[in-house]
């Protein structure tokens, strides 16, 4: 790291906002509270913020409802010019963004400034969308009156970030609620807080009112959000995270029958059949894998590959893997950056091991790299056995596991043999097999011949238990809307 680039780094730092944003104001937390924010390539303390209250939610809270009317009521177009211009600040500060996600994340710069550019897409696709919320009118069937169908806005809206795309999973809840005119509070995750801050920043530079947005980080957050699902002035819960965690909000969420997005956990299927382009099947994996240094819940999970070709194609990924630099994610060309903390080297170690003592074997890979910070080497394991727990579990990590099948319904079985159903990836060069596996695979996603799905026009969400709800798309905006149907009689 050179000297510039840490002269860089404390800058940014420095010129990010420490307190709690409510109101339109930038505060301490009750009591002065704050905790800690570390690099996880170093472990060192980057930032030391606000630590939220339960009673600094509840004022967040006061704040969002207290301009819901007045933002619902703001013209549409209004409320999209401010969308746009937040878009244009984000393009202004783009290497801030990229820079201050490795620093707190880990992922390899490059890897950041593709979050900036995708993350930013919510908010020019739901600027369009604002001024394109329409209803219907029209005659009722027996003739007796017209019907209006109308859409408003859901209300104050609270929001659980995760924080593997600290960007993203803002912008891709904050864009739509806004839209629709909604307010929000949102709890960015507290181990990745601080882009959430930054980009809170750019909304208001933006221009967006006071109380609109309402930032409450924290480092006790059950204690923090559960009087705020709680409140009956809260009209809609949108999170993003682990299932376990979700099944609880959701419960929490129904004594206020809340409106709920949730996208949860994965164990994304990657099949490649015996007539797949090799070249772009290695391509995919090496994209659905390891970005993110596989802490996505759409990574691949289970590499389900045809017998005849499981060979080459665990070679070729293999050559790849080895290539792979690992490193903290400022240094040049590094491609695997550190795991969030110990806890996910411990888990990824442990399921590596438990697919071993089943008889996989170990191609490249499998140990935790010791030293400061929280690295797992990129590895690649083949012959996993059936009731392996790296089959079962999410793994959250650069860990590719190859399984194999012999027949297309073996691999569709396979593949569906799990209580998840975010995203699959299919390799084939047969389009009607194709065809066939967009109607066999239970996901609300898929890429076939592709290791990429996530798009800002796209809707991104599950089945099963990786969720409900859709985010992005011209469905995302529908999710803080309301239908009311208003009956004008003839006579």
């Amino acid at each position: 790291m050179t000297t510039a680039l840490a002269a860089n780094e404390t800058a940014l730092l420095d010129n990010v906002p420490k307190g709690l944003f409510i109101g339109g104001e930038w505060t301490d937390a009750e009591g002065g509270r704050t905790f800690e924010v570390r690099d996880p390539a170093t472990n060192a303390v980057i930032a030391s913020i606000a630590d939220a209250t339960p009673a600094d939610g509840i004022r967040a809270l006061d704040a969002a409802v207290a301009a819901q009317d007045e933002w619902a009521a703001t013209p549409a177009r209004t409320r999209s010019d401010i969308l746009r211009r937040a878009f244009d600040l984000v393009q202004e500060h783009k290497e801030d963004l990229a820079l201050l996600m490795t620093l707190e994340m880990g992922k390899p710069l490059a890897e950041s400034r593709g979050e900036v550019v995708y993350g930013g897409e919510f908010l020019r696709w739901f600027s369009e969308e604002a001024v394109r919320i329409s209803g219907r009118y029209g005659q009722n069937p027996e003739g007796t009156g017209r019907m209006i169908v109308s859409q408003r806005p859901v209300g104050p809206s609270f929001f659980i970030t995760p924080w593997n795309f600290p960007f993203a999973m803002a912008t891709r809840k904050i864009a739509p609620a806004l839209a629709a005119g909604c307010t929000v509070v949102i709890k960015p995750p507290a181990l990745t807080p601080l882009t959430t801050i930054f980009f809170t920043k750019l909304l208001e530079q933006a221009g967006l009112p006071a109380g609109v947005v309402n930032v409450v980080q924290t480092s006790s957050s059950s204690k923090v959000s559960a009087p705020i699902i709680a409140d009956p002035r809260l009209r809609k819960l949108s999170f993003t995270g682990s299932t376990e965690v979700g099944r609880k909000l959701i419960a929490q969420a129904a004594e206020g029958v809340l409106r709920v997005s949730m996208e949860l956990g994965g164990n994304a299927p990657f099949v490649v059949f015996d007539d797949a382009d090799l070249d772009k099947a290695v391509d995919g994996a090496m994209l659905a894998k390891f970005r993110n240094i596989g802490q996505a819940c759409t990574a691949a999970n289970r590499f389900i590959v045809h017998s005849s070709i499981a060979g080459d194609f665990a070679d070729r990924v293999t050559e790849r893997v080895k290539a792979m630099k690992i490193g903290r994610g400022t240094e040049d060309e590094v491609a695997i950056g550190p795991l969030i903390d110990a806890d996910a080297v411990a888990k990824a170690r442990d399921l590596v091991q438990d697919a071993v003592d089943r008889g996989a074997g170990i191609r490249t890979g499998g140990s935790a790299i010791e030293g400061d910070g929280s690295f797992f080497e990129p590895t690649v394991i083949t012959d996993v056995a059936k009731g392996s727990d790296i089959l079962r579990e999410e793994i959250f990590g650069p860990v590719l596991a190859i399984a194999t099948f012999e027949t297309e319904e073996d691999a569709v079985r396979l593949a569906n043999d799990t209580k998840y159903g975010l995203v699959s990836y299919v390799f084939t060069e047969d389009l009607a097999r194709g065809h066939r596996m967009i109607d066999a695979l239970e996901t609300g996603m898929m890429g076939l011949n592709v290791g990429v799905v996530s798009n800002a026009a796209a809707p991104f969400g599950g089945v099963k238990q990786s969720g409900v709800g859709r985010e992005g798309g011209f469905e995302g905006i529908h999710e803080y809307l309301s239908t009311k149907y208003t009956l004008i009689p003839n006579d």
